[in-house]
Formats: C-alpha cells, sequence, structure tokens
C-alpha cells in the first residue's frame, strides 16, 4: 500500500510540476518532470513484481522508459492525434530527447536508491518479505527431531 501511495505521490508531483504555475524555470519544469515520470516508470515496475531485487527493477524500469522514448520516433496520423492529447503527452510524449533517457535514468536511479533504503530499513530483501504474515519468520513448521547419539544392539 506504501508503494502504490508513493507511486501517486510522483504522480502528482510530476503533474504539478508540468502544468501548475509555480514560476520554475522552463528546463527545471521539462526535467523534473522527465525525472519523475522515470521514478514512476520504476515505481510501476516495482508494484508488477514486488519480489524483484532493486538492481532487476531499475533496469527493467530503464528499458521501458528507453522503450517509450524510442517510441516517440514512431508518428501516425492516430498516434500524432493522441500524443496532441494530455493523455498523450503525460504518457508518450511528443519528440523524441536522448536528455529525456538521461532524466528517466536520474528519476529511476533516485527511486530504486529509496527503494533499497527502505527495504534495508525495514529488515527485509524484497517487498513480498513485507507483505507476509507478521511473525511467521519466528514459527519454526519442522517438528524436532529425536537424535539418537548410539545404536542399540542388534538382538535378532
Amino acid at each position: 500500500m506504501r508503494l502504490l501511495a508513493a507511486i501517486l505521490a510522483v504522480i502528482a508531483a510530476g503533474v504539478g510540476v508540468r502544468y501548475l504555475p509555480l514560476g520554475l524555470p522552463k528546463e527545471v519544469v521539462k526535467y523534473a518532470g522527465s525525472v519523475l515520470w522515470g521514478a514512476m516508470v520504476y515505481g510501476l515496475v516495482a508494484l508488477a513484481r514486488p519480489a524483484a531485487p532493486v538492481a532487476r527493477l531499475a533496469a527493467i524500469a530503464l528499458i521501458v522508459a528507453v522503450l517509450v522514448e524510442l517510441f516517440r520516433l514512431v508518428h501516425t496520423p492516430g498516434l500524432d492525434t493522441f500524443r496532441l492529447t494530455l493523455a498523450g503527452q503525460l504518457l508518450l510524449g511528443r519528440v523524441f530527447s536522448p536528455w529525456n533517457v538521461a532524466a528517466y535514468a536520474v528519476g529511476i536511479g533516485l527511486a530504486s536508491v529509496l527503494d533499497w533504503s527502505a527495504r534495508r530499513l525495514d529488515g527485509r530483501q524484497n517487498v513480498a518479505d513485507a507483505l507476509a504474515m507478521p511473525g511467521v519468520a519466528e514459527i519454526d513448521f519442522e517438528p524436532p527431531r529425536a537424535k539418537i547419539s548410539r545404536r542399540p544392539a542388534d538382538f535378532s
């Protein structure tokens, strides 16, 4: 639930940076939005695969971000019309830029560091551990086994 709340906060921050009149310089607005978009992609990948290691999640998120950026090189009338809408701008963007890929990588890197730190603070290796029932890790499901130090004599 915390992860979903974080994703929604990142989305709200990204939309706010891009569309609220905050008086920020144009470059900050553009690249802060791209950094937050990269962080959102990491969060969505982590939400889909919570048990995966952080490095794998970051690699998958970067691949997704690069593919979306490369998809901007594809132009069809319907796709270009969709890109003119708000949803199209937020999801796909309009113009290819290698600088966006760098900004996505920064956002993915920051999100993965935050995820890694949160996992360490929680004392777990992955999100799946946190989703397990509390206290289950301490329960010993194996019955105790008797140890025989010496075999009795064979009376056959």
